[in-house]
């Protein structure tokens, strides 16, 4: 009898595989770090096979570390970063380019020139997104148009793009399939989210050709299997892989958001908060996007989204880049031991801000230190404006649906932090439920491809898995309130459009 289902959660900083059983509890898990690459100020690049690489290097590892035989696993779920773009020979199965990642701005003028041709309506219109070097197209075109022989390569029909996951599933299989799933087709900017296909009046427009996309098709699927001889699992030759989809609509399937209305946000490198508006898709008038949240057989459910794009990584820096801290756990040590951040606000736009600002010049700042200003109170802002950010989604969210939610579903690394979990609940005031499994994002995934083999029979036998751990009720006064969040508001007109336009 078949025991496991394999989620292979391949994320911007790192890769990750987990092994689920049949209660959605977590079996083993195993995860890799991979290097970073910062070419320029704004520039976010990776290495498509270190990428590749460690996520082998993490299923390995899982398997070992759990005891886990191959034949006692059902199928293979994959979840990645979305908009992250790859390029690369089909002969020789290399790329041409670094993959460039979602967070990279380097085609922030390309996206000032769409704006100018007046190609913005018909993008939300037709792929519900808005013009933003976070998605995909401007990132194929720049490696199109730079990367020496890459033209030629697609003309000659020997060139293939991907998003991570579309990489993985045509690695994993040898090169046989060259695939992608709806959800990671819809952050494109260049998918018509209505009828399910790619748009050629983009792809002309953006002089993509469109012998280089993958095939779109449902998340919960059998695409193929895995092949015989992929270095370091051998022994997973024929495992069917059969779910793919990005990680933030893999989360709001992992936290079980089956009905319209409900909404999750994820607390990772980013912010992301979306809500199920079913089999209908709502247009924003507030700043956010639209898209395909995942598609079941016939069935697509379509989501409204808002991003901010540094959240996690904000926590990172502090360890990393300023050394205020050693670990996570310690920023929030020290924001416990300070009752406010005395004043301060920190505005983490290291690469922009996302929703509902779009604003790709706006770079970071902290605004109104004092010489009483000490570390305690930074580690106390950085949490704060990670739920301000949050906060900035979910006020235009509600506006965009007319919906008050009952509650948020929250998950996510940064989730575990108990104080920045009841700072959100005071910030949005409403309920925030953390689940006892909150790597919802890899459960999604492996929930999609568990479905597409029988391995779990509904979303009802799913819903009834979920388990909640806590549950943070709002404590502080709405006057109160109003008036951090006011501040909030005056912080990030500092910040926008800071950067010289001309970089």
């Amino acid at each position: 009898m078949l025991k496991y289902v394999l989620s292979l959660d391949q994320g911007t900083t790192s890769s990750r595989a987990i092994v689920f059983n049949k209660q959605g509890a977590i079996v083993s898990k195993a995860q890799f770090e991979y290097p970073q690459i910062y070419p320029k100020a704004g520039w976010v690049e990776h290495d498509p096979e270190e990428i590749l690489k460690s996520q082998l290097r993490a299923v390995a590892e899982a398997l070992i570390d759990g005891g886990i035989e191959a034949k006692d696993i059902a199928a293979i779920g994959i979840t990645n970063q979305r908009e992250t773009t790859v390029l690369w020979d089909k002969r020789t199965g290399k790329p041409i380019y670094n993959a460039i990642v979602w967070q990279c701005r380097r085609t922030a003028a390309m996206c000032e020139e769409l704006k100018a041709e007046g190609l913005g309506d018909y993008i939300k219109e037709h792929t519900g997104l808005i013009i933003d070097a976070y998605f995909s197209a401007t990132k194929i075109k720049w490696i199109l148009d730079n990367v020496e022989g890459a033209r030629e390569l697609a003309a000659e029909g020997n060139l293939l793009f991907g998003t991570i996951d579309t990489w993985l599933i045509w690695n994993l299989t040898n090169g046989r399939v060259h695939v992608t799933d709806y959800s990671n087709a819809s952050r494109t900017m260049l998918f018509d989210v209505d009828n399910l296909c790619w748009d050629k009046y983009l792809c002309e427009k953006l002089d993509i050709p469109m012998s280089i996309l993958p095939r779109v098709a449902p998340s919960s699927e059998v695409y193929g299997a895995v092949a015989q001889g992929i270095p370091g699992i051998e022994a997973l030759a024929g495992i069917p892989i059969c779910a793919a989809i990005g990680d933030q609509p893999a989360a709001l399937f992992g936290q079980a958001c089956f009905k319209p209305g409900q909404a999750k946000n994820t607390y990772g490198t980013g912010c992301f908060l979306l809500m199920n508006t079913g089999k209908q898709r709502v247009q924003s008038k507030n700043n956010l996007v639209t898209g395909i949240a995942w598609g079941i057989g016939d069935e697509v459910y379509y989501n409204i989204e808002g991003s901010a794009f540094n959240a996690g990584s904000v926590i990172r820096w502090l360890r990393d880049e300023l050394e205020m801290i050693q670990s996570a756990p310690e920023c929030d040590k020290l924001a416990e031991e300070v009752p406010d951040s005395n004043g301060i606000y920190l505005v983490p736009a290291f690469t922009g801000l996302g929703a509902p600002y779009w604003d790709m010049y706006a770079r970071g700042c902290i605004v109104g230190m004092t010489r009483g200003t000490n570390k305690r109170h930074i580690c106390r802002a950085v949490l704060e404006a990670i739920t301000y950010q949050m906060t900035d989604l979910l006020e235009a969210m509600k506006t965009d649906s007319g919906i008050e939610l009952p509650e948020l579903r929250v998950d996510g690394g940064a989730s575990v932090s108990n104080i920045m979990m009841q700072i959100q609940a005071d910030m949005i005031q409403t309920k925030v439920n953390r689940p006892k499994c909150v790597e919802t994002t890899a459960l999604g995934a492996a929930y999609l491809a568990g479905l597409a083999v029988g391995f779990w029979t509904s979303r009802d036998e799913i819903e009834n898995i979920r388990e909640v751990a806590k549950v943070f009720e709002p404590q502080m006064p709405k006057a109160e309130r109003d008036k951090l969040y006011e501040g909030w508001k005056r912080a990030v007109e500092r910040a926008k459009s800071w950067a010289d336009r001309d970089e």
